[in-house]
C-alpha cells in the first residue's frame, strides 16, 4: 500500500482504536460490578427465553389439557401447573415474555424519539414554541396515567400497537422535559456557536450537534423506562385492558388466578 494512503488511513484507524478502547473500558467496569453482572444475566436469560420460546416451551400457549383441569397443580407434565382453562403456565410465561419484551422497548423508542424532537424544539427555539410545547406536556402530565390508559384503550381497543401508542404519548412529555433542560444548556456551547457561524440550519444543529451530546442521560432513561413499561403492561393486563385474549399476558395471567 502506498505511503500516502497509509498516512491518510492512520487518523481513522487511531479514532477507531480509541473508540474500541473506550468501549472495552466500559465493559471492564461493568464486569467489576456484581449487581450489574447479575442484572445483565437476568436480562439475558429472559431475552433468550423469549427468543427461544417456540423451541423450549413444552406446549403451545393456547392449548388446553382437559385432564389437567381437575388437578391444575404442578406436575411432571406441567411443571408450573395450568390455569383455569387447562393451559400450561410455563408455556404461557415464555410466550408472554416475547410480547412484553417486544412491546416495552418499542414504546420506549417511540417515546424517546417523540420526546427528543419536542424537547429539542422547545429548548433551542424557546419563546412561543417553548411555551406551547411545555404547556402541552404539562397538560398531559396532569392526568392520572392509569385513568388515561383506561380511557384511551377503552375507546380504541386493546392491542399491542394501541398499548405502544398509549405508552409513547404518555411518556414522551417526560422525556421532552429532560431533553429541553439539556438543550437549554448545550445550545450555549462553543460547538453550537461554531455551527451557527458555518451557516448550519437549526435542524442540523439540533440533531447533529446537541442531540449526540445529550445521548448519555437519554440512554439511561431508556433503560429505566423499559423496566417501567414492563410493569405498566402487567398492570394493564391485570386490570383487563392489556393484550386481548387468548394472547398470553403476564398481568392477565395473574388476574386469572384470583
Amino acid at each position: 500500500m502506498p505511503a500516502a494512503t497509509e498516512a491518510a488511513l492512520a487518523p481513522r484507524r487511531s479514532v477507531r482504536a480509541g473508540r474500541l478502547g473506550v468501549w472495552a473500558g466500559r465493559l471492564a467496569r461493568v464486569g467489576e460490578s456484581r449487581p450489574a453482572v447479575i442484572g445483565l444475566a437476568i436480562i439475558l436469560v429472559w431475552v433468550l427465553a423469549a427468543l427461544l420460546a417456540p423451541l423450549i416451551a413444552p406446549y403451545p400457549p393456547n392449548t388446553s389439557d382437559m385432564a389437567a383441569l381437575a388437578n391444575p397443580t404442578p406436575s411432571r407434565a406441567h411443571w408450573l401447573g395450568t390455569d383455569h382453562l387447562g393451559r400450561d403456565l410455563l408455556s404461557r410465561i415464555l410466550w408472554g415474555a416475547r410480547t412484553v419484551l417486544a412491546v416495552a422497548p418499542v414504546a420506549v423508542l417511540g417515546a424517546t424519539i417523540l420526546g427528543s424532537l419536542l424537547g429539542l424544539a422547545a429548548g433551542y427555539h424557546r419563546r412561543w414554541i417553548d411555551l406551547v410545547i411545555s404547556r402541552a406536556c404539562d397538560i398531559v402530565l396532569t392526568f392520572p396515567v392509569i385513568i388515561l390508559y383506561m380511557i384511551i384503550l377503552a375507546h380504541f381497543g386493546s392491542s399491542a400497537w394501541n398499548i405502544i401508542g398509549v405508552l409513547t404519548l404518555t411518556k414522551a412529555p417526560i422525556i421532552a422535559r429532560i431533553v429541553r433542560g439539556m438543550t437549554l444548556e448545550l445550545r450555549e456551547r462553543e460547538y453550537v456557536a461554531a455551527a451557527k457561524m458555518r451557516g448550519e440550519s437549526a435542524l442540523y444543529i439540533m440533531l447533529a450537534e446537541i442531540l449526540p451530546n445529550a445521548r448519555g442521560p437519554l440512554i439511561v432513561d431508556m433503560c429505566l423506562r423499559t423496566g417501567y413499561n414492563i410493569v405498566i403492561i402487567g398492570v394493564l393486563g391485570f386490570l383487563g385492558i392489556g393484550l386481548p385474549p387468548p394472547d398470553p399476558d403476564w398481568g392477565g395471567m395473574v388476574k386469572d388466578t384470583y
